[in-house]
């Protein structure tokens, strides 16, 4: 599998990187432990070195969760994790309250946290996981800093960080990546690409599919529980949810066209996009990655790449593709 390196580090990272969340088992419906693992080792046996995590999915469990999954084999890998969020639990089985907290003792006792639940040592990358504006962003990358020094984690990142935060950190500590959301529905992302490009910053696209939107397995009709984060998205609801099942829907001929199915054209475009070094898909089977992989080793025709970036413009899809594929 192609793999790209991450800046201020010896790094090496793979195109498509497994995105952990849940591994959690909460937030995205009925997720089988067994299965999930089993989506762990396909990644490992196709090539993919990059497992991306956080101390707040699950409360800590997926960390856990893909330890035991890994294996052995996490020694071997880049396994990212995040920090600069805090919860409380309930105690009724409700959801816990998140909140921002990136104060320097509370970024150092998370990452041990992280690294008991991981058993390792050192994770490759620490991300902070959202801006926090109650604490100086001087003493949290400070923090993170003497982590570095003391071999905890090898490189930093930033997680949903405005440009304007981005170039500052980086006059404050070595920045390597930054995490942010990028898909043919959501392309905020797009916010940070130039100042990214500027700095030598790596991009990882996350959400990739549109937390399964972009998977075309949903139908206008389709509802999820309470219990289900995808109840509560913007691109999940009301008139802006049954345009974008269409666009997918619309997708399927050109996805013949290139012999590819549906979410391979979509991670295929995110792929393409010359900013983005790497993309974080998650799954919860060992098909589904295989699946995922399916969309390395090919590139859309730049006619098509536009096509598709124009079907989710503003909720307008055009009628038919008429393109020819390039393979």
């Amino acid at each position: 599998m192609d793999q790209v390196r991450v800046p201020h580090s010896d790094l090496w990272i793979s195109r498509i990187g497994l995105g952990c969340e849940q591994l959690g088992g909460f937030d995205w419906g009925l997720v089988d432990e067994k299965r999930a693992a089993a989506a762990v080792e396909k990644a490992l046996e196709c090539g993919m070195n990059f497992f991306d995590t956080a101390n707040v999915y699950g409360l800590g469990r997926s960390e856990e969760a893909l330890s035991m999954a890994l294996g052995q084999r996490r020694h071997d890998v880049v396994i990212s994790t995040k920090c600069g969020l805090n919860w409380r639990a309930n105690g009724n089985g409700d959801r816990a309250r998140t909140y921002l907290d990136s104060r320097p003792q509370t970024i150092l006792q998370s990452l041990e946290g992280s690294l008991r639940r991981l058993r390792v040592e050192c994770v490759g990358l620490c991300f902070l996981h959202w801006p926090d504006p109650y604490t100086p962003l001087e003493q949290t990358l400070e923090a993170l800093e003497r982590s570095v020094r003391a071999g905890k984690i090898r490189s930093i990142g930033l997680s949903n960080y405005p440009a304007d935060l981005i170039r500052r950190a980086d006059q404050i500590a070595p920045i390597s990546a930054v995490e942010s959301p990028y898909n043919l529905i959501d392309r905020s992302g797009e916010d940070v690409f130039a100042c990214c490009q500027e700095l030598g910053i790596s991009v990882i696209g996350y959400g990739t599919l549109a937390q399964g939107l972009l998977s075309a397995k949903y139908s206008t009709s389709s509802s999820f529980r309470p219990n289900d984060r995808r109840s509560r998205l913007p691109h999940y609801q009301g008139e802006a949810y049954q345009k974008n099942v269409l666009a997918v829907q619309h997708m399927s001929a050109m996805a013949a066209r290139y012999g590819k199915t549906i979410p391979q054209m979509a991670i295929r475009w995110a792929l393409d996009r010359p900013a983005i070094s790497c993309v974080l898909v998650g799954a919860k089977t060992f098909g589904q990655v295989e699946e995922n992989v399916g969309a390395l080793g090919w590139r859309l025709d730049p006619a098509d790449h536009h096509w598709l970036a124009r079907q989710f413009s503003d909720g307008r899809q055009e009628a038919a593709w008429g393109g020819s594929a390039q393979l």
